[in-house]
């Protein structure tokens, strides 16, 4: 569901260039989602069909998911139809941060790899190999010197 956030974000700023209002936006990058984050904001959608303010029913979902990412687009909406700023540039900015951050996150994961990997390394593979490599030729030298 983490995942298809920046995708929420993209579909945000496409409808809102094609002028479509921020409730309108998103109920439309709500049906082109699919997945789990879709059948979730599928759900707020048939919430709000039943007479539950958008923003309530958003705001809703995003405790109960606790999702910082889906708060922050959620917030964007909510600003933008309150002062009236273009949603477009708003959600493309906040995708553009969005996977700048999951880059970074991946990043660092990535730096941390080889210090996870240094344990089986040195106590595993390396006698692994030693014992298959070094020992043969220890054992054929010492039955050739006698």
């Amino acid at each position: 569901m983490h995942a298809d956030v920046p995708q929420l974000l993209d579909l945000l700023a496409a409808g809102s260039t094609a002028g479509l209002s921020a409730e309108a936006s998103f109920r439309q990058a709500v049906s082109c989602l699919h997945g789990p984050l879709g059948e979730d904001l599928g759900e707020v959608m048939r919430s709000v069909d039943l007479g539950v303010p958008w923003r309530d029913a958003l705001a809703e979902h995003v405790e109960r998911t606790g999702d910082p990412d889906l708060a922050r687009t959620v917030a964007v909406l909510a600003r933008t139809e309150a002062l009236g700023v273009p949603l477009r540039d708003a959600t493309r900015e906040l995708a553009a941060t969005v996977r700048d951050a999951r880059r970074a996150a991946t990043l660092e994961r990535a730096r941390t790899a080889p210090v996870k990997m240094l344990f089986p390394l040195v106590f595993l593979i390396l006698p692994a190999f030693l014992l298959l490599t070094v020992v043969p030729v220890l054992i054929t030298t010492v039955r050739s010197i006698d």
